[in-house]
């Protein structure tokens, strides 16, 4: 069990010996009644708080498998390469949230099963869970069965697999992909009036509010807001030739942090190719 802070309050009338002994002898009585520790006291206000929160988990797709080829959000096989190395979920509509989602890291982490190590188990979200079991809370994944099996113990993932569905507690953290660079996939639709990129990889956040694009010459100060498409999907309808090289400026959603990768799509750009920059939140 957790040690627990107290906050005691002075009075402002307190200054004689003997509320003073008052005070020793009371706190002397809570130490041996409820093992308060002297180490927590503090004349300070304090409260401690938790990042966990519960939720649903299942799993599908194969036992050691990641679970789909990027669904809803777009990845494709990049799901099951690093950096996300098959560590991925789908989530219900609350963390999905039509996209916006996408690419948000999470820990996860079960304890009510004999095979659960307690210990959190970090993934991306790459899919939506529309229906079924991840509308039966606010809050499920369904995970790929590598990540649903990284919460057991050693030898036991099979065994937790087997359980089918966990309450779980999970908290929102940052992604981090050391060595790993923002990368650009331009959708195989695109054309000369007309570009949309899957966007990969950003650490940090991990996910994005806004992207705006610069065409042309880095010299020029004109960017354009892009709209958010589907999925990881950013795309821009200009209604006129677009001149590249091409800039994108990224925000991310829960710290509101900008980065802006220069022309980092290239003139003689093709639709289906993915452009790596040179940047990353957490670079």
């Amino acid at each position: 069990m957790a040690a627990t802070m107290m906050t005691i309050s002075l009075p402002r009338s307190f200054s004689s010996f003997s509320s003073f002994i008052a005070l020793l002898a009371f706190l002397s009585l809570l130490n041996s009644c409820n093992g308060f520790n002297p180490r927590n006291f503090t004349l300070s206000s304090s409260t401690a708080t938790s990042s966990w929160s519960p939720a649903g988990a299942t799993w599908y797709g194969s036992p050691n498998g990641a679970g789909s080829n990027g669904g809803a959000c777009g990845y494709g096989d990049a799901v099951e390469n690093p950096p996300f190395s098959s560590m991925i979920a789908a989530g219900n509509p609350s963390i999905f949230m039509s996209g916006n989602g996408c690419g948000a890291c999470y820990q996860v982490k079960c304890t009510e099963n004999d095979a659960c190590s307690g210990n959190p188990a970090t993934l991306v979200i790459t899919d939506e869970c529309p229906g079924g079991a991840c509308l039966a809370e606010p809050v499920h994944f369904d995970m790929s069965g590598t990540a649903f099996g990284a919460m057991a113990l050693p030898g036991q993932a099979d065994q937790l697999r087997n359980a089918g569905v966990l309450q779980v507690l999970y908290a929102r953290v940052d992604c981090n992909y050391p060595g790993v660079d923002i990368a650009f996939q331009v959708d195989a639709g695109s054309n000369t009036n007309y570009l949309a990129v899957h966007i990969l990889y950003e650490d940090g956040d991990g996910d994005l509010a806004a992207v705006d694009l610069k065409q042309g010459s880095p010299e020029s100060d004109a960017w354009l807001p892009m709209q958010h498409s589907w999925g990881a999907v950013w795309r821009l309808d200009s209604g006129s030739a677009l001149e590249a090289p091409f800039s994108f400026r990224l925000t991310s959603d829960k710290s509101g942090k900008t980065l802006v990768a220069t022309n980092v799509i290239p003139v003689g750009w093709q639709p289906g190719a993915t452009y790596r920059s040179v940047i990353n939140y957490n670079a």
